[in-house]
């Protein structure tokens, strides 16, 4: 089937990518029916980001499991980057960015572009460089290796949903955060340095190599940023922070990045 079906992705990379992301539109349908919790029903900043996170969860969980597999199984992808694939690499490259360009359509056209510009700005550089693996059929391999980071992605949405839900004093969020803590730097950090490490050892002969080394370093900076906000909102906040206090507490909500 692969065989048949990679092709026809080849040959019409776009349209596919098009396809997948209206496939991810109808799971974010779909996961409309799950109940959820009053707490985030009350308010509708709080519901659309219970249903972004929701959609984001199944891409990360079915993307990170289907990117090491393919590492596991293909070990040859982890040092050929610049050319080496199988078809079902190139499958999982086109749905995530299928599941890029529906969550950043779903971040702009709801109004809330301006809280999620970084998202935006996350969105826009995947999605151009996952959009130039698929038409040159070049780096599919890095493009699996990147996405390792959906691994820690499932961690930080749960923790993203447990705070909608108010849930920071349990158990789960407790475990959850040194758990996060642990994925952040095994699966994003070191995955983000090892594709910098790559790009620019090999630099004199990739392809394009300086914008996609430009691209790492723009996105090594943001995933050091978060870093640093995420040790400092889970392991070193201050006890104002947990007050309550209606002014920062607002001004926090309407930025997704800030929680």
């Amino acid at each position: 089937m692969m065989e048949t079906l990679t092709p026809v992705l080849k040959s019409h990379p776009g349209p596919s990518v098009l396809l997948f992301s209206l496939l991810f539109r109808l799971i974010h349908r779909l996961l409309q029916r799950l109940p959820v919790p009053k707490v985030v029903r009350r308010d509708d900043l709080h519901s659309w980001k219970w249903r972004n996170l929701s959609v984001s969860m199944v891409h990360s969980l079915l993307t990170g499991t289907w990117a090491l597999t393919c590492v596991i199984v293909w070990p040859e992808t982890l040092s050929n980057i610049h050319s080496y694939h199988t078809p079902l690499s190139y499958l999982l490259i086109c749905v995530s960015t299928g599941y890029f360009v529906q969550d950043a359509g779903d971040i702009i056209l709801t109004g809330h572009g301006r809280g999620s510009w970084e998202f935006l700005l996350h969105h826009a550089l995947v999605i151009w460089c996952f959009l130039y693996t698929l038409y040159t059929q070049l780096y599919v391999a890095g493009a699996v290796i990147a996405l390792f980071v959906e691994v820690n992605s499932v961690t930080l949405h749960l923790r993203l949903m447990l705070k909608l839900a108010g849930a920071q004093s349990s158990y789960m969020y407790h475990i959850n955060k040194f758990a996060n803590l642990f994925t952040y730097i095994t699966f994003r950090l070191s995955t983000q340095f090892y594709l910098t490490w790559y790009i620019a050892h090999n630099y004199s002969w990739l392809d394009h190599g300086g914008y996609f080394l430009a691209s790492m370093i723009v996105m090594n900076i943001m995933i050091l940023i978060y870093f640093y906000r995420l040790l400092r909102a889970d392991f070193f906040s201050r006890s104002k922070s947990h007050l309550g206090q209606n002014g920062a507490q607002n001004n926090n909500s309407r930025k997704f990045l800030s929680d």
